[in-house]
């Protein structure tokens, strides 16, 4: 043993050491996070401000990836940046989708969670909006290194974003000639509309991002279906959908710069 246990923790027995090994590191990071005594949330948008009034910095991350890969190429950039005024931290890492653990660890350790090629999972997406923390979500890395140095400078602020417009929950797969593999799908939360861009996640992760190839209702093509309707949907040059999928529906709009 690294330390001597304290009063009152619990002792567990393993068949599998890694499952101990994965306990203690759960148990030592849990320890690190409320060591830290800072309650606000970090956010990209408001880096520059706290660095000008001199309230911060250490930017802390907690990142999740489809791939290990991903992970280390970005400890790797971060290395190679200026890190003169602001100290990078990432305090937790991991493959998979982003949990709602994410999202209590980043809140406890004043974190932004950054994700790349994966998504929010089960009810973590509200938990974050709940308690203000910033998830930012990423196809490539260039494009978060970009993000954080901009906010560094006080320069973030996008024009161009996704706008989230419904999720469609894959129920059954239907085989129809010449249109290929069609969804099955229930209308989980908004509005899947015929134009929307589409991206479907299979356990957290993004597999495919694509368009609409077709929208139906019975045998009725439909321009959209809301929340709590079934419908069919075809994905333009994609047939490995799956029961259990997740589509999801977004447009790039335009935001006015504030600044």
């Amino acid at each position: 043993m690294n330390s001597v246990p304290t009063a009152g923790d619990e002792f567990r027995v393993f068949e599998d050491e890694r499952d101990a090994r994965k306990l203690a590191e759960e148990r030592a990071l849990r320890a690190r996070l409320a060591e830290q005594e800072t309650k606000s949330h970090m956010s990209l948008d408001d880096l520059f401000s706290r660095i000008e009034e001199g309230k911060q910095t250490d930017l802390n991350l907690i990142v999740k990836a489809d791939v290990q890969g991903s992970i280390e190429a970005l400890r790797d950039a971060f290395e190679k940046m200026d890190q003169s005024e602001v100290r990078i931290n990432i305090v937790h890492s991991a493959v998979g989708g982003i949990t709602e653990t994410d999202v209590t660890l980043a809140s406890a350790s004043d974190a932004i969670i950054i994700g790349f090629n994966v998504r929010p999972t089960g009810k973590s997406k509200l938990q974050a909006e709940k308690e203000k923390v910033d998830i930012r979500l990423y196809r490539v890395i260039y494009q978060a290194i970009e993000e954080i140095n901009a906010a560094r400078v006080g320069l973030l602020s996008p024009d161009i974003v996704e706008e989230d417009t419904g999720i469609a929950e894959v129920r059954e797969t239907f085989k129809v000639p010449k249109a290929g593999t069609i969804a099955g799908c229930y209308i989980i939360e908004g509005e899947i509309s015929r134009d929307d861009k589409v991206r479907v996640v299979r356990d957290g992760t993004v597999v495919f991002e694509g368009t609409i190839d077709s929208l139906r209702r019975f045998k009725d093509d439909v321009k959209s279906v809301r929340s709590g309707y079934e419908c069919g949907i075809g994905i333009t040059g994609y047939q490995d959908i799956k029961i259990g999928d997740t589509i999801e529906g977004y447009k790039i709009v335009e935001v006015e710069r504030t600044e």
